[in-house]
């Protein structure tokens, strides 16, 4: 991955490009930074942006998808050490706990002398201050581009390194992580189908009810080519067994020669502020040429195949009017929704049910818990249901290794209850949605999460939100 060239332009295109165009009300439009390698994440009420700047990292905030692209650039990190404040590329932004980390590739200068680093907040703020945290899944040769993945509850590293030794084409990698800044235990090579041979890189994870994939970029960044792939993982199943893994044959994201989008790839993946799509962020350029120059970052809603895949559709052309994210300012919600958090006073449970605040992936200040056992004893939600109709019941709850297997979720419908259950040992930290369904109107408990269930561990009560559809 040989980025030199374009750092050395990256002055000169930032001055030669146009700025991004201005929206229409309702709308934005690619792209939103003149820089590759995105990272992208929205939290507290903005999206915040990182992509490489190659001597320091930098980070783009706004409250609006389209405003990222005239937003003000905010240096969090410059690095003193000689060692590794050279050729920093592809930062990846992730909060764990009360902190936010940004894994990220450094070099002093020389090409095959990248690292993986990591650097912590002092606090809860994306924006910093930042310290230096650590080298990251050192192995004593070239490595780039690691990012964590969580599954089962465990975090893991991946990262790209040499195949076959230093001459050989680029491997993924996985080691288990013990610390948001450590590894413990071997690595494992990944072997990652790609349609060429020399570039496996850029792996990231996407959750879905059932499965975690590894979506990867292939073939040199400087091609048209460049591409996305992608591994996928049962929940359930040991990450570091390469077997258990599924290869899913074909690029999944790819050059659209029609919209003059060529080498999309480098992604990340956020939810939009309401918890409700899926989004991704990568880079692309408009050139088929063999070059580094002229990559942007831009983003799209992807979807959800019927198979439980992940869809991403096309790569669409610059300038192309979307809608933005579901809750983004620039998109406010028009259909009816209700939360009730169970901090709520539309939430009621027994003092059976014990309070908690371990988990970074709570909802709101904490959330309830409770042993199964076969009696009658639910947490109940209680929603202002406006009309009879179809609605969609999404949850949200943290997850650890100790939570149920088979958390029963209890949806009062207009033909009677129906009975959810949800293995809260995974894809926690976000809306879940539990399904669709016929509502009756009235204000009156219509979620409930019950303790009696054959599975084990901790049942938990978190939040509920409910959607006209």
């Amino acid at each position: 991955m040989k980025r030199l060239a374009w750092l050395l332009t990256t002055a000169l295109l930032l001055a030669l490009m146009p700025t991004a165009a201005a929206s229409a009300a309702g709308s934005f439009t690619n792209p939103l930074n003149f820089s590759a390698d995105p990272t992208l994440t929205h939290a507290n009420g903005n999206y915040y942006l990182a992509t490489t700047l190659g001597d320091r990292i930098g980070i783009w905030r706004s409250s609006t998808l389209a405003g990222l692209a005239s937003a003000p650039e905010n240096t969090v990190w410059r690095d003193g050490d000689a060692s590794r404040n050279q050729q920093m590329w592809a930062p990846a932004l992730y909060r764990f706990g009360q902190r936010w980390y940004l894994y990220y590739t450094a070099s002093n200068g020389v090409d095959a002398n990248h690292r993986n680093y990591v650097i912590e907040s002092e606090g809860d703020d994306p924006l910093g201050p930042y310290h230096f945290k650590a080298r990251i899944a050192d192995h004593g040769e070239y490595a780039i581009d690691g990012e964590p993945f969580v599954h089962n509850g465990q975090m893991y590293f991946a990262w790209t390194g040499p195949g076959r030794g230093m001459g050989g084409p680029a491997q993924l990698y996985l080691q288990r992580m013990d610390t948001p800044w450590s590894v413990v235990g071997g690595r494992v090579a990944l072997p990652a189908s790609g349609g060429c041979t020399e570039v496996r890189e850029g792996p990231v994870g996407l959750h879905s009810a059932a499965r975690l994939f590894l979506v990867y970029s292939t073939c040199d960044t400087g091609k048209p080519d460049y591409q996305l792939w992608m591994k996928s993982i049962a929940n359930g199943a040991d990450p570091l067994v390469p077997g258990n893994w599924l290869q899913h044959s074909g690029p999944v994201f790819w050059r659209n020669d029609a919209a003059g989008v060529f080498g999309p790839g480098h992604n990340g993946f956020f939810k939009s502020p309401d918890g409700s799509e899926d989004w991704i962020v990568y880079h692309g350029k408009t050139s088929s040429a063999y070059t580094y120059e002229g990559r942007t970052t831009r983003a799209q809603k992807i979807g959800w195949n019927a198979d439980g895949t992940p869809n991403f559709g096309r790569p669409y052309a610059l300038g192309t009017p979307l809608t933005p994210p579901s809750g983004d300012p620039d998109n406010p919600p028009t259909a009816w929704s209700q939360i009730v958090d169970n901090t709520d006073e539309r939430f009621t449970a027994s003092a059976n049910w014990g309070v908690s605040s371990y988990s970074a992936q709570r909802y709101g200040a904490d959330y309830r818990f409770a042993s199964p056992v076969s009696a009658s004893d639910a947490a109940w939600y209680r929603f202002a249901i406006p009309q009879t109709g179809t609605y969609r019941v999404d949850a949200w709850w943290p997850a650890l290794p100790g939570y149920s297997t088979k958390a029963p979720y209890v949806i009062v419908t207009s033909t009677g209850n129906q009975s959810v259950n949800v293995d809260q040992r995974f894809n926690g930290g976000g809306w879940r949605t539990l399904g669709t369904f016929t509502l009756t109107a009235g204000d009156e408990n219509k979620v409930a999460v019950s303790r009696w269930t054959n599975g084990t561990g901790l049942v938990i009560a978190d939040a509920v939100r409910i959607t006209k559809v």
